[in-house]
């Protein structure tokens, strides 16, 4: 016998073991990746214990499920995705799970389209970076907790009506910081486009190297272009996301003499001790970033 192959075989059975140390009493939720993790345990609260398929800072258009994910993820009673075509891998992943309900938290949402590159025409999936949105998400995680487990119905929509206020409060004082820049100098440039549901809610114009993370990123013709439109229209910043490389945005600020102002999230929060470890931390700490930056960009071009 192939000991190297034995050894291979432990492991898994090692890491499917290892990952399915969930509590008895609670009702066991997994997510696809982080925000959707962090959403669902300010509706669950005590009530359910929730976890993320990805991790803190993973890339999740493209993710690869491993040994472990695939065994805690067959023992839980409940899966939460994002859908709109997001989590393509986990369409298959979920073909392997036969039996454990799940649902959709897009559902409901009026998607706004993809309008660029070979995915054109389809849903921009990221509908999550629009506060307005999230609540649909919220309504949706109350709905599937409660189905699931009707003990705890009340408890969940008691959370889930506490954190809409939370969500709720963060917009004007977002929306005030924005509409005290110049209008004209009121553009998102970044990377992905994966912005355009936070540029519809805010009022910004929006710019990117590339429509979505599935696409071909950084390519010369995709840098030429928006080096030419951030000359033209006098954008005065770009940003990148914190699961790309920031090299292609690096290079048309460079290119252009125009400020690079840093990472924004998207896709993923941060470990606990980083600058996202809440979805509500995502969206104010990418307002007051591309406030900063624009601000920045400004003071460059005088």
């Amino acid at each position: 016998m192939n000991l190297k192959r034995v050894t291979s075989f432990s492991l898994v059975l090692m890491l499917l073991a290892s990952s399915t140390a969930w509590s008895a009493e609670k009702l066991k939720v997994v997510t696809t990746f982080t925000i959707l993790a962090d959403m669902t345990q300010n509706v669950a609260g005590d009530a359910a214990e929730v976890v993320s398929v990805t991790k803190p800072g993973a890339e999740i258009h493209n993710y690869q499920p491993t040994p472990k994910d695939i065994g805690r993820t067959r023992q839980a009673d409940l899966i939460l995705w994002n859908g709109l075509n997001l989590e393509l891998w986990f369409e298959k992943f979920l073909i392997r799970l036969q039996g454990v309900p799940s649902a959709v938290l897009s559902d409901g949402v009026d998607p706004m389209s993809i309008n660029d590159g070979p995915y054109d025409g389809k849903p921009n999936p990221h509908a999550w970076m629009s506060p307005s949105v999230a609540l649909i998400y919220v309504d949706n995680i109350e709905k599937a907790l409660s189905v699931n487990d009707p003990d705890n119905a009340t408890t969940y929509a008691a959370n889930a009506a506490a954190y809409k206020i939370k969500i709720k409060a963060l917009t004007e004082p977002l929306r005030e910081a924005i509409n005290a820049l110049p209008e004209d100098q009121r553009w998102l440039a970044s990377s992905e486009g994966a912005f355009s549901y936070l540029a519809r809610d805010f009022g910004l114009k929006e710019l990117f190297l590339w429509p979505i993370n599935a696409d071909s990123q950084g390519t010369p013709q995709q840098v030429r272009q928006v080096i030419d439109k951030m000359r033209s229209d006098n954008v005065p910043v770009i940003f990148s996301e914190s699961t790309v490389s920031p090299k292609p945005a690096q290079q048309v600020a460079r290119e252009t003499g125009k400020h690079y102002g840093g990472v924004l999230y998207v896709d993923s929060l941060s470990k606990a001790d980083g600058p996202v470890p809440t979805y509500l931390d995502l969206i104010t700490v990418t307002i007051d970033t591309i406030v900063k930056g624009i601000e920045q960009g400004m003071e460059l071009q005088k």
